[in-house]
């Protein structure tokens, strides 16, 4: 998966689009991320010990990778990856062809 947890992204269809959040965790196995404000979803929490009522809590939802672009100087760009003379493969922007990390 070309985006790590970190990254800024941009979502690029759905409810959220234009929208830009940071990815707080990759779920790789699915290609679906998790993304800090966006798609939030309610969670009905039983009642503890600890909180006797019960509450109703908001948590990010997981999104597919190929909904998002990841934020480059302020700019949505595809990644791609190249490998280096010395051997070391690198992201880099396919707008401005410039390496990313």
């Amino acid at each position: 998966m070309k985006i790590k947890k970190g990254d800024l992204v941009e979502i690029i269809s759905g409810s959220y689009n234009k929208k830009q959040g940071k990815v707080l965790k990759v779920i790789k196995s699915r290609d679906r991320l998790v993304v800090q404000g966006i798609n939030m979803l309610k969670k009905h929490m039983r009642p503890t010990q600890e909180s006797p009522q019960g509450s109703i809590i908001e948590k990010e939802g997981s999104i597919h990778a190929s909904n998002v672009k990841l934020v480059n100087s302020g700019v949505a760009t595809r990644v791609g990856y190249k490998f280096l003379k010395d051997g070391k493969k690198i992201r880099f922007s396919k707008k401005t062809n410039k390496a990313i990390d």
